[in-house]
C-alpha cells in the first residue's frame, strides 16, 4: 500500500515538472486611439516609421502615455484618418494585419457611422493611431 502511494506521489511530482514555460505572444497591432472627433479634413492614411516622427505622436495628451521608449526602436505607427463627414458617414477601421517574411500586410475597411436624424449639419473628423509591432516594410490593402 504504501509502495503505491509513493509511486502516485512520485508520477505526479514528475508530471508537475517546471520546465513547461507559458508562450505570450505579443499582438501584431494595437489601437491606441479611436476618436470621433479631432482628426483632420481630409482622408488619409500616414506610415509613421521615423523616430522623430514616432517622437511626435508621445506629444499628444492621448498617446503620450500608451508610446514607451522602446517602442520608437520596436514598432511603426499608422494613422488613419476619415475626414470631414456631415451627419453620419465612415470611419476607417483595421480589418486585419498580417505578417510576412519582410512585410506587414495591413487591411482598412469603411465603417458606416450614422450621427442622428438631427437636421442641424454635423460636421466630425474620426481619426485613429495604431501602433505595429513590427519595423518591417507596411503595405495598406
Amino acid at each position: 500500500m504504501k509502495k503505491s502511494i509513493l509511486i502516485i506521489v512520485f508520477l505526479f511530482l514528475i508530471s508537475c515538472s517546471s520546465s513547461k514555460k507559458s508562450v505570450f505572444q505579443k499582438s501584431l497591432f494595437e489601437v491606441l486611439t479611436e476618436q470621433a472627433d479631432g482628426g483632420a479634413s481630409i482622408r488619409f492614411f500616414e506610415i509613421l516609421t521615423e523616430p522623430a516622427e514616432i517622437k511626435m505622436l508621445q506629444k499628444d495628451p492621448l498617446l503620450k502615455n500608451k508610446i514607451k521608449a522602446e517602442d520608437i526602436q520596436n514598432s511603426n505607427f499608422i494613422i488613419l484618418n476619415s475626414g470631414e463627414i456631415i451627419n453620419g458617414g465612415t470611419k476607417l477601421e483595421i480589418e486585419s494585419v498580417l505578417e510576412t517574411d519582410d512585410k506587414v500586410l495591413v487591411s482598412i475597411k469603411e465603417i458606416a457611422i450614422e450621427l442622428g436624424k438631427n437636421r442641424d449639419r454635423i460636421f466630425t473628423n474620426p481619426y485613429c493611431v495604431v501602433k505595429i509591432n513590427s519595423k518591417k516594410e507596411i503595405i495598406i490593402k
